[in-house]
């Protein structure tokens, strides 16, 4: 995985989330969860390390803005 740079956790509340799973539908459901909870970056794969099992995904989250519903974060004030 690429290495977490100061942008990645420049302010408070911003976090970044490395998911090692079994598999991609694994890793999948974990993102979704935490996507129903706070503002994430969407993820479209996972990547693979060589001779390891399992899949890695790594997302952003902005703990700054819960999700007042299902996937719509709510307006900071």
């Amino acid at each position: 995985m690429e290495a977490i740079n100061e942008v990645h956790v420049s302010s408070p509340g911003l976090i970044v989330v490395d998911v090692a799973a079994a598999d991609d539908e694994t890793a999948f459901a974990f993102h979704t969860e935490l996507a129903a909870r706070w503002a994430t970056t969407s993820v479209e794969r996972t990547t693979r390390d060589p001779g390891q099992p399992g899949v890695r995904l790594r997302c952003y989250l902005d703990l700054r803005q819960p999700l007042n519903a299902p996937g719509q974060a709510s307006t900071l004030r």
